[in-house]
């Protein structure tokens, strides 16, 4: 009391007071590695005891901060002056090229090739997650594959004819299925069930696309169809409820006109669609309901690939007669193009041979690099061509496809690498930059030849990809380990894929012998290509059998011996209907 009483001057906080008039007076005498930060317990360049003696000149490795101490870099010592950048030393903020060279690319090794469908199969997609694979095959049928292990998920029935194209929303909750049934399927990634039978072209489908535009709660699915029409079906994100009647354009300027291809600007205001009157049209979606705004003309012949930037108000488009175009919307809101002939050469090499002279090129595929400065066309002599896709410049050929390609893939966020596909059965990774190639893989199938890559697509963190070809093969491609791979059996077939179905008027379908809905069916079991039960060991691999007891994962052998003809005849109604 009587100290108290003694230092009435002296507030509660006087020893907190001294400390902050110490920090300022130290920093202008030796500054701290972060500037405004006072700490008592600071140690280094923040500690209160340092002086200007206990500085160096010493220069500190970056490997000396690689390890972490409980889950933050170590101190760094009294001794050093100047701070390495840990945002650069840990977190490899320098040279992308430097980091990640294309030489990496090279360690991308097939995982599995795996017999799935009874046919071709043209399409393939993932989830927006990367960890699920969907494949549309012209067995009638989607599966849906783990892009991790390779196991198979499901099996989505309900088409009656091939499916030619697949869509996956942007919130990744369903998973939509054109075909040439000229119908329109709409699954719950969730729980396997149908959500809609959209049924309202004349003809086969040829382009689905998710709308990435949205208002409130209203969202687009739209589809373009050998009809001639393209279909803006309307749904709520909410309740997963699409209208039943599409705002549709019918683009039919004479007999036997089809759309055949769309692609949404990266916002969804814009979709562009080619079709096989040379026309190019424009739709805006930004006014409430959709509508046409622009009809372009420069092509002489069908427009059958096109394909919008990653980022900005630019497309390319692909023609049958031996040109591509980027195109550009102007201040004045009209889209000017610029041109890219495929008969144009590298300097040095423009001498023709008679052959070369008398080609007429057509143009396969279009896509745009990461970043959008190049674009790649793929012509039907074989070839790509690298474009700069603002000046219009070629700059690199790349040769090696021995048949035509229209399979062409950038990588999700390497600006760099391109893949590419063909009908010769050839998978290339390509350096865009370079010109060079990076990997190759060629799909021999022992005692069948090669088959033909219709369709293949990255996973959305660019570590894996998968590609399908004309023998039904899902051939899943990665780096790391295939360990989890190997489980798998060669052939993988549910028992249940073929079996015949009971459609009612609005297309929904039921299994006949069951009488249930085929995503309300008990676990299916596990066949190979002839209708034979896998081992209980690959049963185990369905879902919902991983705890089943072993007398219960084969199915009886009076059910096995009939297995075979099931499929085949299930399969031949389907292809005759």
């Amino acid at each position: 009391e009587d100290l108290v009483a003694a230092n009435r001057h002296i507030a509660p906080d006087h020893l907190l007071q001294i400390c902050k008039q110490i920090g300022p007076i130290l920093d202008k005498e030796v500054p701290s590695c972060v500037p405004g930060i006072h700490s008592l317990l600071g140690t280094g360049r923040q500690s209160l005891h340092r002086t200007s003696k206990d500085y160096g000149n010493v220069r500190r490795k970056g490997s000396s901060f690689a390890a972490l101490h409980r889950g933050r870099p170590p101190e760094m010592p009294l001794t050093c002056k100047d701070p390495p950048n840990l945002g650069r030393e840990l977190t490899g903020t320098q040279q992308f090229s430097t980091v990640n060279p294309v030489n990496n690319y090279q360690h991308m090794r097939m995982h599995r090739r795996i017999l799935g469908h009874l046919s071709a199969v043209y399409c393939i997609a993932f989830d927006r997650t990367g960890l699920r694979i969907f494949t549309g095959s012209d067995d009638c049928l989607v599966k849906i594959w783990s892009s991790f292990d390779g196991r198979l998920h499901s099996t989505l029935r309900g088409h009656s004819a091939e499916i030619s194209d697949l869509a996956v929303s942007f919130e990744n909750t369903l998973m939509a299925a054109g075909s040439c049934d000229k119908t329109i399927r709409v699954w719950c990634l969730r729980t396997c069930a149908p959500m809609a039978v959209l049924q309202g072209h004349s003809g086969s489908i040829t382009s689905l696309q998710f709308s990435p535009f949205a208002k409130g709660s209203k969202r687009y699915l739209v589809s373009t169809g050998t009809d001639a029409t393209i279909c803006f079906w309307q749904w709520d994100v909410n309740n997963i409820h699409f209208s039943d009647r599409p705002q549709k354009f019918t683009e039919r300027p004479r007999p036997g006109v089809q759309m055949v291809c769309s692609s949404f600007s990266p916002g969804g205001m814009f979709l562009a669609t080619g079709s096989t009157d040379d026309v190019i049209r424009i739709y805006y979606l930004g006014g409430g309901n959709p509508e046409k705004i622009s009809e372009l003309h420069e092509h002489t012949d069908k427009v059958d690939s096109i394909q919008f930037c990653h980022s900005g108000e630019r497309f390319v488009s692909g023609s049958r007669d031996g040109t591509a175009r980027i195109w550009r919307l102007t201040q004045r809101q009209q889209w000017r193009s610029l041109l890219l002939n495929m008969n144009a050469t590298l300097p040095g090499l423009e001498h023709a041979t008679n052959e070369e002279s008398f080609f007429k090129p057509k143009v396969t595929m279009v896509a745009w690099d990461r970043h959008d400065n190049s674009v790649i066309t793929a012509v039907n002599n074989h070839i790509l061509k690298v474009w700069n896709s603002y000046t219009g410049q070629l700059l690199h050929i790349l040769k090696g496809h021995e048949a035509e390609v229209f399979v062409l893939e950038p990588h999700p966020s390497d600006p760099r690498i391109m893949l590419s596909a063909g009908h010769d059965g050839n998978v290339f990774i390509w350096d865009i930059v370079q010109g060079t190639k990076t990997q190759h893989y060629f799909n021999m199938i022992e005692g069948q030849g090669h088959g033909a890559v219709f369709d293949c697509k990255f996973t959305p963190d660019g570590q894996r990809f998968a590609c399908t070809d004309s023998h039904g093969h899902l051939v899943i491609f990665g780096f790391g380990s295939s360990k989890p791979y190997e489980k798998l059996p060669d052939q993988v077939f549910f028992h249940t894929d073929y079996r015949p179905l009971i459609r009612d008027a609005n297309g929904f379908v039921l299994d006949e012998q069951t009488q249930q809905a085929p995503h309300l069916m008990p676990p299916p079991f596990l066949v190979d290509v002839d209708g034979n039960p896998h081992p209980p060991r690959y049963q185990r691999l369905v879902p919902g059998r991983e705890n089943i007891a072993d007398e219960h994962l084969v199915p009886q052998l009076g059910y096995v011996a009939t297995r075979l003809l099931e499929m085949e005849n299930a399969f031949s109604s389907i292809m005759v209907e």
